[in-house]
């Protein structure tokens, strides 16, 4: 045999290795991927605007619950908004001419007053000393000359914080008590349109637990959707096989009413065996083992019935 011959014979060898697969036949189940819409508060539901088995756009409302109580905490907390606001606004615009103005009236108020008791003390402890009145009396009124000069130096003191103006710490407390109001009210706003139960995908309904009238717990899903893209299938993948099955492994799919097989792939394969940990079996025990896999259908006809059975022809290369 010449050389040349020799060479294109290893060669065909080569490529007839290359192109022997291993087929394996699973069975499993069409599925499409599942959506569980839960409740975001334990409030009584009050409208179902579409029924099982519709077909929903993203955003179309599914489940109403009950926003009594919701609507009048949004309420509170707009007042509340709405005072803070004033309240930083009147901080910066500072006290107006007339408030100073009742200022100043004030303290000269407290002025004659404490001049006046001063004068009566005076008096008094002079007719004291005559021993005109008691000394009890000249007391008494010494106590009110020192409640007047009391008075008078708060007087005092409000008018310069009048004339000095809103103080800069004063300003920024009132602006953040603003701001903590409004993201009450956020979060309030936010909690309230979760009362209405909204489809994050264009889909099928499948499911709806409750009824118009009952009042779901917090979490409870309400909602069951399946998605309207293509389907896949989702088979086990037995635990001899594991070590050959990888994401993008080529598959053939054969749907149970369907005469056409439809071309696929392994998108996802479980990194653990169901059930039973492989560390607690013996050898002879781990061949029993399967993992979880999906496999999406290529250019698949959204049409295709869900939960169907479906038998998976897995290409795997030699070993």
């Amino acid at each position: 045999m010449t050389l040349r011959a020799l060479t294109a014979l290893t060669a065909a060898l080569l490529l007839a290795g290359c192109a022997r697969h291993d087929e394996s036949t699973l069975p499993g189940t069409l599925e499409r991927d599942r959506v569980e819409l839960v409740a975001d508060a334990n409030e009584t539901i009050v409208s179902l605007p579409f029924a099982e088995g519709a077909t929903v756009k993203a955003g179309d409302v599914i489940v109403v619950q009950d926003r009594a109580l919701s609507i009048a905490d949004l309420d509170a907390a707009r007042a509340q908004l709405a005072e803070a606001e004033a309240r930083a606004e009147e901080l910066k615009n500072g006290p107006r001419s007339t408030t100073i103005r009742a200022g100043v009236a004030r303290r000269d108020t407290a002025r004659v007053q404490r001049d006046n008791a001063v004068r009566e003390r005076d008096r008094l402890l002079g007719l004291v000393a005559r021993s005109l009145v008691s000394q009890q009396e000249a007391d008494r009124q010494s106590a009110l000359a020192d409640a007047a000069e009391s008075n008078l130096r708060e007087a005092e003191a409000d008018l310069l914080e009048l004339q000095e103006g809103t103080r800069a710490e004063q300003i920024a407390q009132a602006r953040e008590a603003a701001d903590a109001a409004r993201a009450n009210l956020q979060g309030l706003e936010t909690t309230s349109s979760r009362l209405e139960v909204r489809s994050p995908i264009a889909g099928t309904i499948d499911s709806l637990p409750f009824h118009l009238g009952e009042k779901p717990v917090r979490g409870a899903t309400v909602a069951v959707l399946l998605a309207t893209t293509a389907p896949f299938a989702r088979v086990h993948v037995p635990e001899p096989l594991r070590a050959r099955v990888r994401i993008g492994t080529p598959a053939t799919l054969r749907i149970d009413g369907i005469e056409r097989t439809f071309k696929g792939q392994v998108r996802f394969v479980a990194s653990e065996a169901e059930f039973t940990p492989y560390y607690s079996l013996t050898a002879a025990d781990r061949s029993r083992l399967s993992f979880l896999a999906e496999v999406v259908i290529d250019a698949a006809d959204e049409s295709l019935p869900s939960g169907v059975p479906v038998d998976v022809t897995l290409e795997l290369a030699s070993p």
